[in-house]
């Protein structure tokens, strides 16, 4: 006779099971592959940087800015200094999170990571820059690790320095398109190097 009696009840608690793992497949991303979370701060691209960090698009008008000027030291090495707009470099700690303006600096020289920037100011050693022209290149990155982006392009500026044994150098600053000086988007910032 229990038999009997515990069988409705065993079948309303299969229906419910049912019905609640249904309901548990509803949202609109579920279930389909690569279809990730909408980013709260601008749009994640395709896109990636040389090291596999995706571009993070903003439109122009909220896009932080950053021009690089590159001059020589005399005691030897150059000093490099960003002009940052709308950004700010976050202190060491900060969450992996997107917020706009804000992030870090990648400093590179001839393409080669030379060290990751939270502040606008930088001294470059003479012997990351031997004799001749080379490219220092300044690009901005959210602190999730994506690349600020305007366009599908990087936020970054390049300066072109060229060093002769002397270290007299005429550094000309220039956005990542060649404009002399032209600052491409991101902010203001403190002075530290970052290991990681």
């Amino acid at each position: 006779m229990s038999w009997t009696r515990g069988l409705p009840g065993a079948l309303a608690v299969c229906v419910l099971l049912l019905v609640a793992a249904a309901g548990c497949g509803t949202g609109e991303a579920h279930g389909q592959r690569g279809a990730g979370s909408p980013s709260p701060v601008g749009k994640i691209l395709d896109d990636t940087d040389e090291s596999g960090r995706h571009y993070r698009e903003l439109d122009k008008k909220r896009a932080p800015e950053v021009g690089t000027v590159v001059t020589p030291d005399a005691a030897g090495g150059w000093d490099v200094r960003l002009d940052l707009h709308r950004f700010r470099f976050s202190p060491a700690g900060t969450a992996a999170k997107a917020v706009v303006g804000r992030g870090l600096a990648y400093l590179f020289v001839d393409g080669g990571l030379v060290t990751r920037l939270r502040t606008s100011a930088y001294h470059l050693p003479a012997g990351l820059v031997p004799h001749g022209t080379h490219h220092v290149t300044a690009r901005l990155y959210a602190d999730d690790g994506t690349v600020w982006a305007v366009h599908g392009k990087p936020v970054e500026s390049t300066a072109d320095v060229t060093a002769s044994g002397a270290e007299t150098a005429s550094p000309s600053a220039s956005a990542s398109g060649g404009a002399p000086t032209a600052p491409t988007p991101a902010g203001s910032g403190a002075n530290s190097a970052d290991a990681g």
